[in-house]
């Protein structure tokens, strides 16, 4: 399944913020009885509140925060981080800033921000501090509560006096939807956890993620560079915009298992399960293909958009040629950290509303999986597999590669034919147990529990 959460023990940090908290925003949950409450289990039983003494761990990290220095990734991926000294000597123009987002807008992000106008400021007594020209900045509360927070603070009118132009709490450019949004040729950094491109706008533009206090001082500034810059007011000139070439070269995922830790020892195909499929074998040579990619986030919250809508958009941010090549029934094959990004189940119905059924991949996000299977699309990963493919196909995002797939679910393999009818290829993939089978026959987990709860009542 993957890790899912992390757990941290209870400390005097913790109870002392929850304190604060039961003044400033008691609830039925956090009050100052429930708190106290909670100090006096704490202190009366520590060891339930910590790990045992022997538990086992897989591996142990040690961090000297000490050492860390800020970073800022992209442009477009997660994946590609450069020391933010380095990144502002190339001058990176930018023509759009973001704090926005559930994520790093909260009321400590937005006085982050707030402190290097703050800063610049008082290094630069009786000017007004400004936004760049030519560099709209745009900034949202996560919540009505932190407004709230912010405004009380006099941190939200800093920056509303900075030059920056507000959002309501809620999903806007981060995500791709409602005004601000990237356009062709632009570069933006964000306060956010997504730069995927064309997610928030434009798949002709740039985009990369800094923190609050980078992105404010990005946004003085014009171009991106770290508060202390700002705060010098070392403004100079500023490059045009740049290119791809900003970015880290990726190394591909380590391999992952082609048998997958779910193998079941069955062979056996429960009624309605298809034991075997085959079809076209379609390759997509990308890595990190996430959902953006597959489902841009601009329709995410359109509810009205129909199965032959999806079917039409699907893979548009990644290739927007893949709807019209790819025909029912085909079997899709795509590199490392498929489905990787948001959690959005979009990604895996649009896949289903073009009639592919399975898609098999060098490795896949575990989100991307659960969401798979719980909507009926099957996910495999078949390392082998993928380093054959790409050993014989590279350049176009979609290949049409004139073999065909021949897959047998139920007792692990696939075979791959070509067009005279000779097995080219043949790889172990994982097998298909029953828990998973009955899902993909009931057409998703929904499905399945409601005909779960029908046979009991």
């Amino acid at each position: 399944w993957g890790a899912l959460a992390g757990l941290f023990a209870v400390d005097e940090a913790t109870l002392r913020w929850y304190e604060a908290r039961a003044v400033t925003h008691p609830t039925d949950v956090v009050s100052a009885a429930t708190v106290a409450g909670l100090r006096r289990s704490v202190e009366a039983e520590p060891s339930l509140w910590r790990a045992d003494a022997d538990a086992a761990y897989a591996k142990r990290l040690w961090l000297d925060l000490g050492s860390l220095t800020p970073h800022v990734s992209g442009p477009d991926t997660v994946k590609a981080a450069t020391p933010l000294a380095v990144l502002e000597t190339r001058r990176v123009a930018i023509h759009k800033a973001y704090v926005v987002s559930c994520v790093n807008s909260r009321a400590k992000d937005l006085r982050e921000a707030a402190d290097v106008v703050r800063a610049v400021q008082r290094a630069r007594p009786g000017a007004q501090v400004r936004v760049a020209a030519g560099v709209a900045w745009y900034v949202a509360p996560a919540s009505t509560q932190v407004l709230a927070d912010a405004t009380a603070s006099g941190d939200w009118q800093v920056l509303v006096d900075a030059g920056a132009r507000t959002l309501p709490p809620g999903c806007g450019p981060c995500i791709g939807l409602g005004v601000g949004l990237l356009e062709d040729g632009e570069v933006g950094i964000s306060a956010t956890n997504r730069n995927y491109k064309g997610r928030m706008g434009s798949k002709l533009a740039h985009t990369y993620l800094a923190s609050p206090a980078v992105v404010a001082a990005s946004a003085l500034q014009g171009y991106i560079c770290s508060p202390a810059t700002a705060v010098r007011g070392d403004i100079g000139n500023a490059v045009e915009p740049p290119s791809v070439r900003y970015g880290i070269e990726l190394s591909a995922p380590s391999t992952a298992s082609a048998t997958g830790a779910a193998a079941s020892s069955s062979s056996a195909a429960i009624d309605g399960f298809p034991a075997a499929l085959s079809g076209r074998l379609v390759f997509l040579p990308a890595d990190n293909l996430n959902t953006d990619g597959i489902y841009p986030g601009k329709y995410t919250y359109q509810d009205d958009i129909t199965r032959e809508q999806m079917r039409t958009i699907v893979m548009e941010n990644y290739d927007p040629e893949f709807s019209r090549l790819v025909q029912p029934e085909d079997i899709v094959v795509a590199g490392a950290n498929f489905g990787t990004g948001s959690s959005r189940e979009q990604a895996a119905t649009a896949i289903l509303a073009a009639g592919v059924r399975l898609v098999v991949c060098e490795s896949a996000s575990e989100t991307f999986k659960r969401n798979a299977v719980n909507n009926g699309l099957l996910v495999l990963e078949s390392p082998p597999l993928v380093a054959w493919l790409r050993a014989r196909y590279s350049a176009p995002l979609t290949v049409i590669t004139g073999l065909d797939a021949r897959v047998a679910l139920t007792d692990g393999c696939i075979t791959l034919v070509d067009a005279a009818g000779a097995s080219v290829f043949e790889a172990t993939i994982p097998r298909i147990g029953k828990a998973a089978q009955e899902i993909i026959v009931a057409g998703g987990l929904e499905n399945w529990v409601r005909l779960r709860m029908a046979a009991t009542s």
